[in-house]
């Protein structure tokens, strides 16, 4: 699945936020190395640049667009790009920060623990997940990918994303390997500008990318033009025009 750095970074503060504080939730200690694993177009390598000072920074993408944009953006830190599933890099990380990229992945039961075991001792871990599969906006993702002319297009499309799991899952998964771990849930309410449209502009630079890229241009536009329609039922407009997005996150920091 190909990205566009333009199309996500249309929302870079909202889409920042979260990073930001999932990196106040790591444990002060000094950080020699870190590295950011589905690192975007470098907005969040840039938090860790500015959190860890002195430190050897790092990005990987499997996105080529992405990662011409964090090279860009931050000409000086080294970014790459790798297929992040097999990512088998031997070094040993103070930070492993993963922000918005894991729900990408399958069999987190096994993943999870491999990271944590590339940590060096008392490293930190940072993954934030939106999990979202179970809103109004992604079951419409859903139904109107299997209800139309392009079904068969599209009967992989959600298999894209991995459904988040349970806290108590995650906790169990990292506990073993990890000195402390904690995870916690937060919902965020992002006000965004043109209605129900500022919502499908918002997921065509993430969730919607499954559903649109196997479809022809006139597809794309008949897709578009249903979501929208079903998206103003469920997402009313506010008095100013705006649109309320609630957006669920599940965050992990575990210390090895």
């Amino acid at each position: 699945m190909t990205w566009s750095a333009k199309q996500y970074v249309a929302f870079e503060d909202e889409r920042t936020r979260p990073a930001r504080d999932l990196l106040a939730a790591i444990p002060p200690r000094e950080v020699r190395s870190a590295i950011d694993i589905g690192c975007g177009p470098g907005n969040s390598t840039e938090l860790l640049v500015e959190r860890f000072a002195g430190a050897t920074v790092r990005g990987v993408d499997s996105s080529p667009d992405m990662i011409e944009a964090a090279r860009k953006r931050l000409p000086h830190i080294p970014f790459d790009t790798v297929d992040i599933a097999n990512w088998n890099d031997s070094t040993a990380f103070d930070v492993i920060f993963a922000n918005a990229v894991l729900q990408w992945l399958p069999d987190h039961a096994t993943l999870l623990p491999s990271l944590a075991a590339r940590l060096t001792p008392g490293g930190s871990l940072a993954i934030q997940m939106p999990d979202t599969l179970n809103q109004p906006s992604h079951r419409l993702m859903r139904e109107i990918a299997a209800d139309g002319p392009w079904a068969s297009k599209l009967s992989d499309a959600s298999a894209q994303r991995t459904q988040v799991a349970a806290a108590s899952d995650y906790y169990a998964m990292l506990k073993p390997h990890c000195s402390r771990v904690d995870v916690w849930h937060t919902t965020y309410h992002h006000p965004l500008a043109g209605g129900a449209s500022g919502i499908v502009e918002w997921f065509k630079g993430s969730g919607l990318r499954p559903y649109l890229q196997p479809l022809s241009e006139a597809e794309r536009a008949q897709y578009l033009e249903r979501y929208l329609a079903a998206i103003e039922q469920v997402y009313p407009t506010l008095d100013d025009g705006s649109v309320l997005l609630p957006f669920p996150r599940l965050f992990i920091v575990a210390t090895r």
